[in-house]
């Protein structure tokens, strides 16, 4: 506040926005050429620095190394990672910024594997939104053909169940409504845990029946 009170103009106010001197500072460049040499072990180099007597901490030895080790100017950008491109391909295309549509493109571009794969991936999504199970068959004989690695297994898999996943992508009905019970009958089991029998955990369940609406009865 005294700061406020003593200032002559409004600019006085301000802090001037410098580094804050540090300990580290006179050992930046031993460490910097360290790091040139090779040494990147925030361990290693701060045990040198202690053997020269610095005045020194870990955390300030791993603060620097951290901002040696960023991205220098003019790198290439670093590649997606497996959940990125996980996210784009199972994400609804309309979802996706433009910056993530560019970068999904330039990832099929370089692996025409993964091109196939999202071609199936999209197929699929059509056939579980657009109920059309009646297209399941060849969808897996497509994705067999290509033997992909892991949507291939999923593929064939669907053959096990094939009457009930067939039944799932065409019809309108599902166990939603019982899924939703079950879950609102398990939460209230968690919350009398330890705390009350069987004869509470009844009524409380009988009650939340009684007063819900016949729009919440069957939602989970």
């Amino acid at each position: 506040m005294l700061r406020y009170a003593n200032a002559a103009r409004w600019q006085d106010t301000f802090r001037e926005n410098r580094p804050r001197p540090s300990r580290l500072d006179p050992y930046k460049p031993y460490a910097e050429r360290r790091f040139a040499e090779g040494c990147t072990s925030v361990t290693h180099l701060h045990r040198e620095l202690l053997a020269d007597n610095a005045p020194v901490t870990y955390q300030m030895v791993r603060a620097h190394m951290a901002t040696l080790r960023g991205t220098p100017v003019g790198a290439p950008p670093r590649p997606p990672t497996v959940r990125q491109v996980t996210g784009w391909l199972t994400q609804h295309p309309t979802a996706l910024s433009d910056e993530d549509r560019a970068g999904l493109k330039d990832v099929l571009a370089r692996c025409p594997e993964l091109d196939a794969a999202a071609g199936h991936v999209r197929d699929f999504a059509e056939m579980l939104s657009d109920r059309r199970g009646a297209r399941l068959p060849a969808w897996i004989e497509a994705v067999d053909a290509d033997q992909l690695p892991g949507l291939t297994g999923f593929a064939l898999h669907l053959l096990r169940d094939f009457d009930a996943v067939t039944a799932g992508l065409t019809l309108d009905w599902s166990s939603g409504s019982i899924e939703g019970a079950v879950n609102r009958i398990k939460k209230i089991k968690r919350q009398l845990y330890g705390r009350a029998g069987f004869a509470l955990l009844r009524k409380m369940i009988l009650l939340q029946y009684r007063f819900a609406t016949p729009q919440n009865r069957g939602t989970g």
